[in-house]
Order: C-alpha cells, then structure tokens, then sequence
C-alpha cells in the first residue's frame, strides 16, 4: 500500500470486454470433492496510517510451520507478505463452528489489538487467488463489497474482537466441459463472540469479546458451500463494483466533451490566423505596404535560439519521454489483460521494469535536443549522465528515505535490502546503459534541420505585459491537461491509497490519448501567442505550459488528503506526500515533453514556410 495506449479505437473496444475474458497466463483450478482448499493470509492493511504490518504481528492461531508465498517484485515492494494458515477447508465440506486455537492474553497482546482496532485495520485472507471480501447492503437494497474485514470495532471506549468468522465460499461447475468444482467466490461474515468453550463460542447469542474482560481468545470459524451461475471467467466482477470502484459516466462524458470543444476552439483559432499570417508574410510588398512587420516572422533569426539551462531541458523532455513510454507500453499490457488484479503486483512490477527498458528512448531524445541546441562532445556526454542520474536519482533518494521511515516503524511495507539492490541493479545494469545507448544512437544521426540560422546577436526582447508573463501562462496552460485527468486521478488514487482494485485502463487509455492532444494543443497555442508578441524564450514555456499541470495534481493530492483521507501520524503523512510528490513530477515530466515537442514541431513548420530574406 505504498504506494498510450493501443489506440483509441482499442480501447473503446476493450474497455467493456475487459472483465469477461480469460487472462493470458492463467488457469483455473479444478478441485474435486473433499480436496484440500488453501486460505491464505495477507498483510494487514489500514486506510488511516498506510503502514502495512505482517498478519501474524497480532495474537492470531498459527499453522506449525510458517511458510511464506514467492513473491514477485511488485508485491514485495507493496508490501505483501503472502503466509499459510492453520485453516482446513475442504472441498463441498461444510463445517459449524469449528474451534481453531486458544490464546492467552498477555497485556502486550491487548494492547497491540487495541492499536490496531483503532487506526481501523483490516484483515486479508486469500482463497484459490481470491481475496477475501466483506458483504455489506447499502441504503437502495443493493450490496457493497469491502475488501477484506476489520481487525474488530471500537464502540464507546471498548474494544472488540472479530474471533469468529463465516467462510461463505462460491463454486461453479459444468461437467460438460470440465471435472471438479471452481471457486468463484470468497466472502467473509465475521463475529465477535465471548463463549467461555467452544460451545458458548458458537452460540449466535453470544456477547461479544471485548478485549478488557478476557485474559484468554478462542477463535472459531464456520465454512458454507454455496453453489453459484457466475463463471470462472467473471469472478473478480463482485470485486470490482466495490464501494467508489463504479466509473461516473456522466463525469467522464462531461470532460470528454469540454475538453473536445475547448480543443476543437484552439484548433481553429490556430489555424485561421497562421493562415491569415503566413499568407500575409509571404506575399510581395508594394510601395504602399513597405511598412515595418510586426509579429512572429520578425524573431526568426532568434526563435531556435539556445534557452538557458539547455542541458536540463533536454534531460527533461528526455525523462519524460520515458515516463510517456512507460506509459503506453503498460496500458497496452493492461488493456490485453496481461495486468489485471489477480496478478498482485504485476502492474507495479510491469511499470518498473518498462520505465528501464525506456532509458534508450529518453537516452535518444535529450542527445537530439543536444544536437539541436549545437552541442558538442563534451555537452552531449553531461547531458547523458544527468538523463541517468538525474530525475531517476531523485525518485530512488525519496524512496530510500521513506523506506526508512518505513522500516523505523517496522511495518511489513519496508522494502528488504535484497529488493532494493534488484531495484539498483535495474537502474545500473540496464537503465544507465540503455540511456547511454540511445543517446549514442542519436548523437550519431545528423542533426534535425533547422527552417532559419540563429542570428549572432539576440534581439532585444519587447516588455511583455503581466498576463503574457511565462510563469502566469504556464500556470493557466496547466489547468486544461489537469481537467482531462482529473477523474481518472480521483479513482487511481483511490486505489492507491484506499485499498480499492483498478481496472478500467480503457477508460484511461482514453484519458490519455485526451491528455496527450491537450498537452499538445494548450502548449502550440501559448507558444505562437509568445511568438506573437515577439518574444522568442518560448522552450521552457513550451514545457511548462502543459508540465504545470502537475503542480495542479500535487494541491489535488492536499485536498485529497483533507477531505478523503484520515491520516493523522507524521510518518504516514510524510510517506503520502513523498509518494504523491514523486507521481506530481512524474505526470510533470510526461505532459511537458509531449507539450514541448509538440511546440518544437509547430515552430519549424511555421518557419519552414514564410520566406525569410
């Protein structure tokens, strides 16, 4: 918990088929009657600190020998710690209040309970790859589900404690295409009860256990078999309709279309006065109109001109390249099925291991901005190593020191040393040289042929007026790739920071094809009204004009965090903001190259086609 795309015709086409289908690399299991079912135990979870902490860090029965589930790399730097249980379940066996263990109570016990009931932990078990879901019915009728179940409840000052659970497992058969039983669903009722054996244990009318009056737990479970028309295939829907998991159609028509008009408007803005100005440019002057130009054509002799700090720009549009990469290469992924929730982990570990593949393209991009701004040898071999170094070492230095943070607090979502020397080995052994072999590449190619030669001496820059001023039109520019998001952002976070499963990558492809022609449009149409006024400094403007929206996405994140979330201790605030700060840089990074690309393409094909004496 510490935590483009295919095409638009893709992924409108798979967006409603994406819950229904059979996932690439996975198999049902067939269990036939009386076959041993494995449960699972996760960590546990708590919406209002974000520390996970292993399951058996309270007072629960434990098997003989504890024995830990392989891991892939996003699940352990998630947090997951995936264990066995003493719980026997058989197959079609129903079972009436079966007595698992006794436990003594020490003081350090109770006190850890109470901790936990307090900050709201959850508890989360697994069956045949299914987590364990809690079954609520809401004001209409209809029914909820939570993921997982709390620890116990805290009801004016006392503590109680969920010691008795209802296993309400769901199979599918058909014995026409297959032998055995699937299971199809896993839901958990649990209880407080306060029986002095395991009979009182069982009784319904049981007073419920709270923690102060008792020296000594029984834990008892019940296991229901209930036959179920939903098939392997559609399992995970219950799952994904949970509490805030539904898409808001009408949100998401209602951004599609503001921002298809405000794009269509620029658009046509854009193109009726270029035309308007490169006709006008281009036609012979008589006597009459030999009158002083004004306006974009005037600059040309300075509009290719060298920005200042030109190496972190080209590290920046670099970066970001890599970040939009990673970007398209893991919705294509997740719209073919191959990163849905059943795979834990896979979409962190897939997002990983993408961004290293994608140093050669951010490696290619900063060289040919290099190039572009007459680098030599020296500028080209500085500008690489910082591309390397530079924005991945600033995400690692953050990691590292909430992983402290982390480990401080001893919570199971500390990242082990062995996983932290995989991520530096990612970074060293593959991303570092990818970098260093994309920028060859495109150092070695000829540079991109430039429309008009750089004057010797720049032109003086007009005083420009406080609302053309670069910080005031980058700020406004960031607004519109903000609102192409912001729904979308809503759900990610949620997921993110609420424990809730993610799934509808068709819409965000969709959000991100928006975003993409948005960045594109908002920084072409600052850029020429810059060149307009005859200010030629239009680089950095070009990238901030659509890279501000991640500032926008950062104070997102505080109102997110006030009105969403009840985090109340330092260290977990301090690790939200961490996380959320990396992610506003990252969404920086990929909005402002895409913006600042787009420019640099707008800019020579203007150029290239006026006559320039």
């Amino acid at each position: 918990s510490r935590r483009a795309t295919a095409g638009l015709a893709l992924a409108v086409a798979l967006a409603p088929a994406a819950r229904a289908i059979y996932l690439p690399g996975f198999s049902p299991n067939e269990y036939k009657e009386g076959e041993q079912v494995d449960l699972k135990v996760n960590k546990l979870t708590s919406v209002k600190t974000q520390l996970p902490y292993p399951y058996y860090t309270l007072p629960y029965c434990r098997p003989e020998k504890i024995q830990d589930s392989v891991e892939n790399l996003g699940e352990t730097l998630m947090g997951d710690l995936i264990e066995n249980s003493p719980y026997v379940i058989k197959m079609l066996a129903n079972e009436s209040c079966k007595e698992l263990c006794k436990i003594k109570l020490a003081d350090v016990q109770k006190d850890k309970f109470r901790s936990m009931i307090e900050d709201e932990y959850s508890v989360n078990w697994i069956v045949d790859n299914l987590p364990a879901a809690t079954r609520y019915r809401r004001a209409g009728g209809e029914y909820t589900y939570m993921n997982g179940f709390n620890v116990g409840v805290n009801q004016q000052g006392h503590y109680y404690v969920y010691n008795h659970v209802l296993l309400d497992l769901q199979y599918h058969q058909n014995p026409e295409k297959y032998e055995g039983f699937r299971i199809v669903g896993f839901e958990v009722e649990p209880n407080t009860r306060a029986g002095k054996d395991t009979a009182g244990n069982c009784a319904v009318d049981a007073p419920p256990f709270d923690i102060d009056a008792h020296e000594e737990i029984i834990y008892t479970y019940s296991v229901q078999w209930t036959e179920s028309p939903v098939r392997w295939a559609s399992r995970w829907d219950a799952y994904l309709k949970m509490r805030g998991g539904e898409i808001h159609w009408f949100a998401i028509l209602n951004s599609l279309l503001i921002l298809l008009f405000l794009s269509g408007m620029v658009a046509m803005i854009l193109l009726r006065t270029l035309h308007r100005d490169i006709t006008q440019y281009n036609e012979v002057a008589t006597e009459e109109e030999a009158r002083e130009e004004t306006g974009w054509k005037l600059v040309h002799g300075d509009v290719f001109r060298r920005p200042n700090h030109s190496t972190l720009l080209a590290v920046s549009v670099g970066s970001g390249m890599q970040v939009t990469g990673m970007a398209v290469m893991t919705l294509i992924f997740a719209l073919l099925g191959f990163l849905s929730p059943a795979r834990r982990g896979s979409l962190l570990q897939s997002m990983m291991l993408v961004f290293t593949l994608m140093g050669v393209l951010a490696g290619y991009t900063s060289s040919r901005f290099v190039k572009v701004f007459d680098g030599d040898e020296a500028r080209w071999k500085c500008t690489t190593l910082a591309t390397a170094f530079l924005y991945p070492g600033l995400f690692f230095s953050i990691f590292f020191v909430l992983n402290l943070m982390i480990w401080g607090a001893k919570s199971s979502g500390s990242v082990p040393f062995s996983t932290m020397f995989a991520v530096l080995v990612l970074w060293f052994g593959v991303s570092v040289p990818l970098v260093f072999f994309g920028a060859y590449a495109g150092f070695k190619k000829s540079a991109i042929e430039l429309p008009v030669k750089v004057n010797r001496i720049a032109r003086a820059v007009p005083e420009q007026p406080w609302y053309l001023q670069p910080v005031i039109t980058s700020l406004v520019g960031g607004m519109l790739p903000f609102g192409a998001v912001f729904t979308e952002l809503f759900f990610i976070m949620s997921s993110i920071w609420q424990h809730q499963f993610y799934y509808l990558f068709g819409f965000l492809a969709l959000v991100l094809v928006i975003l993409c022609v948005t960045c594109s449009e908002i920084s072409i149409a600052l850029t020429y009204f810059q060149l307009t006024s005859e200010d030629y400094r239009w680089w950095w403007t070009a990238f901030f004009g659509s890279g501000s929206s991640g500032i926008y996405v950062f104070m997102y994140s505080m109102l997110y965090f006030s009105t969403r979330l009840r985090i109340d201790r330092v260290d977990s605030t301090i690790l939200y903001f961490g996380y959320m700060g990396i992610i506003s840089v990252l969404f920086m990074l990929l909005t402002g190259a895409i913006g600042c690309l787009s420019s640099f393409w707008f800019v020579r094909a203007i150029y290239g086609s006026i006559k320039v004496d």
